[in-house]
């Protein structure tokens, strides 16, 4: 059938125009999207302090084990577990009924001895002048006095048996010897008490001060003694800054502490040294047994300083987006020296100036285009200061 000319030219114009559609269409699908809009961070040097930690166990100043000295039945208990007693407070007491009694028959065996004596002397008294007018013989009167010097070591014997039984009396009531808190009591009233007992009568803790003690690895020890002014160990211990403890919850001390005693020599089997920090602990906060960990301050005078989530890692290396003049981002390995809560100090990787993405950097990939968005170092160190 023939088709009319003005029909075939309305055909042909739409045919046209539906392939020009068709090619925006296609070339709208193959445009690449917009550069994403990041925020763009300036690596800043400053100075600072970063902190190494290792993990510490706390004891009190004096940790006494308290033991009976004498044998017998607990009679009285005078303090609870757990309560605050001063020196030579009162703490156990020993039935004492049979020590009272030792006391007294030694006192008079002292007694009897000291009669000996008296009687030794009347004999020598009694010789002296008979042998010097020859009534009678010397050897009797060197007798006497051999029996009385007998009667005075006699006598020293029993002063001294008297003294022993003085001081096991006086053992039956045992007194803190230091002041702190006490421990657990296992024992009751009315148990036997040995002096071979396994168990103490209970612990004894003077927290007035506390020890944490932590250890150093050789190469940790090595650079504290590099880092820190003086001649001797004693000298670089005083020139080191005061030290925090975390403890269990992750809240700092309030106390500072300061490093006063290293071991005498390196753990052969774990290769490291033990170190004793030591807090002041007035109002009884921590514990004998108490856990945390040490925080040793290092100062950092000119510290490369970007922030945590600008990191990334992959295959246990740390990697930052770097922007180029051209607004694209390249992956670039850095190497951490130490951190606060919020940032890294970067020792090998970064310069002062250059521009890192700061965050959003989870879907970029190297070569990728960005649309900066430039913070303030200033304004982020205010917010969240070093």
């Amino acid at each position: 059938m023939k088709i009319p000319g003005k029909t075939r030219f309305i055909v042909l114009i739409s045919s046209i125009i539906l392939l020009q559609s068709c090619t925006k269409a296609a070339e709208g699908s193959n445009a690449a999207p917009p550069a994403p809009e990041l925020p763009v961070y300036t690596v800043i040097s400053s100075p600072a302090t970063t902190y190494q930690e290792f993990p510490t166990a706390l004891e009190g100043k004096n940790n006494v084990e308290i033991r009976s000295q004498v044998d017998g039945y607990l009679d009285r208990i005078y303090v609870e577990e757990g309560a605050y007693v001063r020196a030579g407070q009162p703490l156990f007491k020993i039935d004492s009924r049979s020590y009272g009694e030792q006391m007294n028959m030694a006192q008079a065996n002292l007694q009897a001895a000291n009669a000996n004596i008296e009687k030794a002397r009347v004999e020598v008294d009694r010789l002296q002048p008979l042998v010097a007018a020859k009534v009678v013989s010397d050897v009797q009167l060197k007798t006497a006095k051999a029996n009385y010097a007998a009667a005075v070591a006699a006598a020293s014997q029993a002063r001294a048996s008297v003294g022993n039984a003085k001081i096991n009396v006086g053992f039956t009531t045992i007194t803190a010897p230091v002041s702190g808190y006490i421990g657990r009591i296992p024992y009751k009233k009315g148990s036997l008490i040995s002096r071979t007992d396994p168990s103490p009568l209970t612990l004894l803790s003077d927290i007035s001060e506390i020890y944490a003690y932590f250890s150093l690895s050789e190469l940790d020890f090595i650079a504290f003694q590099n880092k820190y002014p003086g001649a001797t160990l004693d000298e670089k211990l005083k020139n080191m800054p005061m030290v925090e403890l975390v403890i269990a919850d992750n809240s700092t001390y309030p106390e500072k502490g300061r490093l006063s005693i290293v071991d005498g020599q390196f753990d052969k089997t774990t290769g490291a040294i033990s170190v004793r920090a030591v807090f002041p602990n007035a109002n009884g906060t921590l514990r004998t047994g108490n856990t945390g960990r040490i925080r040793m301050p290092q100062l950092i005078s000119n510290a490369v300083v970007i922030p945590q989530e600008s990191t990334f890692e992959i295959q246990d290396k740390t990697y930052v987006y770097v922007m180029g003049k051209d607004q694209k981002v390249t992956g670039k390995p850095i190497k951490i020296s130490g951190k606060t809560d919020n940032y890294y100090f970067i020792s090998e990787g970064l310069s002062p100036g250059e521009k890192i993405v700061y965050t959003g950097i989870g879907n970029l990939k190297d070569g990728a285009s960005i649309k900066p968005k430039n913070m303030s170092s200033d304004s982020l160190l205010n917010a969240r200061p070093l």
